[in-house]
């Protein structure tokens, strides 16, 4: 039995999958608020209580926003910051009395569609998570891409490819730097840029309904939009020419973009056919929890 566990800012979620990725069990919490203690038990909980449901035991594998330092082994950058700087996996491994996996969300869910969803005739998938954040994880063979430093992946930080004079310098990013992918790519920086240049407040999800009730402002914004991923997706396919590209998060529910997208990489792509797929994901928000139990199998 495999145990996977999405560790999320507001829930935690638990699955049980059989071997052959049949659900079991499912279950959410919500993610106790600044204690660090009571996530590490809240955890054990869920773990033992399903064990104890099922009759069985499993290995387990976590999923989170951030990583795990191969400096320090502490975890940084995760969005439930009461983790960061703390011994995470090693703690865990304490309260379970056994070894477990983690990795970060884009990852897991990488993982996840590459090994029964939408990639999982593929050898090569990069799994994009385009929500708050703009995330990305590398899966060859069924096996994560991680990296000597941990952050392979790490597309959205990364400048957005041949931009347009009215794009430069581009805003302002959390990572310190200006106009990374993620500023223009995740729903709030689509957000904020429409903003900066229409002096209209509207959030991703409602540029998209203007647009598709024929508001040609909104209409532009997303036309523009569909541009700026591919010119971000291209680099991607130059560098690592994956068969399948599976998008997930939020803004990965526009449906046009399936379309679009493909139309205009061409362009910008280092070759004169092009094989890769742009796909919408087959276990949506089940993905990273459903990544998170196959990392703890590979165990």
């Amino acid at each position: 039995m495999k145990l996977g566990i999405d560790l999320g800012g507001t829930k935690i979620e638990i699955i049980a999958l059989n071997e052959k990725g049949e659900t079991l069990h499912q279950q959410r919490i919500a993610t106790p608020k600044d204690s660090y203690q009571t996530i590490l038990q809240e955890i054990t909980n869920l773990v033992l209580k399903t064990e104890s449901t099922l009759l069985k035991t499993g290995t387990v594998g976590i999923c989170t926003p951030g990583a795990i330092s191969p400096t320090t082994g502490l975890l940084r950058n995760s969005n439930t910051t009461c983790l960061n700087g703390k011994p995470f996996k090693q703690d865990l491994e304490d309260y379970l009395n056994r070894e477990i996996a983690i990795a970060n969300d884009a990852n897991c869910f990488a993982l996840s569609e590459a090994v029964d969803g939408a990639g999982q005739n593929a050898k090569i998938v990069f799994g994009v998570i385009i929500g708050t954040g703009t995330g990305a994880g590398i899966v060859i063979d069924k096996t994560v891409l991680t990296g000597s430093n941990a952050i392979a992946g790490e597309w959205g930080h990364n400048p957005l490819p041949w931009p347009n004079q009215n794009e430069l310098p581009g805003i302002d990013c959390y990572c310190g730097k200006k106009g990374c992918i993620e500023t223009w790519l995740s729903g709030p920086g689509f957000s904020k840029n429409f903003h900066l240049e229409t002096k209209r407040l509207l959030s991703a999800e409602q540029i998209v309904s203007k647009a598709e009730l024929g508001d040609e402002t909104c209409e532009t914004a997303l036309t523009n939009y569909e541009n700026r991923m591919a010119r971000g997706l291209s680099h991607i396919i130059n560098i690592l020419d994956p068969d399948i590209i599976v998008l997930g998060g939020g803004m990965s529910n526009i449906s046009r973009l399936y379309k679009n997208v493909p139309k205009i990489w061409h362009q910008y792509i280092f070759s004169d056919h092009i094989n890769t797929k742009l796909l919408p994901p087959i276990h949506g928000d089940s993905s990273g929890v459903r990544g998170a139990a196959w990392i703890g199998a590979a165990l």
